[in-house]
């Protein structure tokens, strides 16, 4: 089968390789989509970073060249663990060992030896995967594969939402209108009931940020902060969800939110934020984070939202082949040209 290995920075080769084995748990999965996102890029541009290529990893065992891809949907070819052949079904990526504590407490997301298919071991840009049943979820009728092919991203954002903790009658701040906080955004949209705005620059992202369903947008090129107080009668947001990673943000994050408000960082800033520490503590700021989803509880919520056909829709921004995957997908994600989200099908030549 073809498959996108990871070898090392800016080396993805599209190569040959054997089917993938199966373990007991695991069903084969003709992979129809998969998705590429910041993590993949920044492998791909500044890695090895999650990529275990020079030291095993030790929830997967892993260790070498790697097939990556941990966001993708398929067809179930032959039947077992519950599933019969040609099913379709979206895959949550991570794997857990539903025995440690964490997975008792149903954080699955931070089992003690958790790994993602895609990241720490072989996963979905190929034309099959071998992916634990337990991980994997029907596609609803009606829901195209383009559109399925978001899921495991929307998942991320409606666990991120879960994680702000957002009460009724908060008022909401997103900072960052690119992919993941449009995925936020839409969490919070089924979630709560809630005052939502958005922080972005002008333009395409904050007009999408309203069309899903953002009470209201701010310009990031004004003063943000000023913006927030005005809007919230000068006592600032409830939470505050810093999902962009840009320079400064996380700290504007902690001078808008309301004194014993929350702010929940998503976003990965490439330097260090500095954090006053002294105002944070007087001040009462619980601050949170959040990582990855907890399949059993995000995984088919997030189906159900696509299924209304819109924020696929939106957010879907090519569907590309393996070939394509280096010019018209990861190096246009590692420089900032993508504002939705790029597929590839593995079966599409060039």
């Amino acid at each position: 089968m073809r498959a996108a290995v990871y070898h090392g920075r800016q080396d993805v080769r599209i190569e040959e390789v054997p089917l993938p084995r199966l373990r007991d748990g695991e069903v084969l999965v003709a992979v129809r989509r998969s998705g590429i996102c910041g993590s993949d890029a920044t492998e791909w541009a500044a890695g090895p970073k999650m990529v275990p290529l020079t030291r095993r990893h030790p929830g997967s065992g892993h260790l070498g060249p790697m097939i990556i891809g941990h966001e993708f949907v398929g067809e179930v070819v032959a039947g077992g663990e519950g599933f019969a052949a040609g099913d379709l079904v979206a895959a949550g990526a991570g794997v857990s060992c539903g025995q440690c504590d964490r997975c008792g407490e149903g954080r699955t997301n931070l089992c003690r030896r958790y790994y993602t298919l895609g990241l720490n071991a072989p996963g979905g840009l190929a034309e099959y995967v071998a992916a634990p049943a337990g991980m994997l979820r029907p596609i609803p009728a009606g829901v195209s594969l383009d559109h399925a092919g978001l899921a495991q991203p929307l998942a991320v954002g409606l666990h991120a939402a879960r994680r702000a903790g957002v009460r009724p009658g908060d008022t909401v701040v997103v900072i960052g209108a690119g992919a993941i906080g449009s995925f936020v955004l839409a969490g919070l949209r089924h979630l709560y009931d809630s005052d939502v705005t958005v922080v972005d620059f002008a333009g395409d992202k904050l007009d999408r940020a309203a069309r899903l369903g953002a009470t209201r947008t701010v310009d990031a090129a004004g003063d943000v902060v000023d913006a927030v107080r005005e809007l919230t009668g000068g006592r600032g947001a409830d939470v505050v969800i810093e999902a962009s990673g840009a320079p400064g943000q996380f700290e504007n994050a902690l001078r808008m939110v309301t004194d014993g408000g929350r702010v929940l960082a998503v976003g990965l800033p490439k330097q260090a934020p500095a954090v006053d520490l002294f105002g944070l503590v007087l001040r009462e700021i619980t601050v949170e984070s959040t990582v990855a989803h907890v399949c059993g509880a995000d995984l088919v919520p997030a189906l159900e939202i696509l299924s209304a056909g819109v924020l696929g829709a939106e957010l879907l921004d090519s569907v590309i082949g393996l070939d394509e995957l280096t010019d018209r997908g990861l190096a246009r994600l590692a420089a900032g040209g993508v504002d939705g989200k790029v597929l590839i099908d593995p079966g599409r030549r060039s």
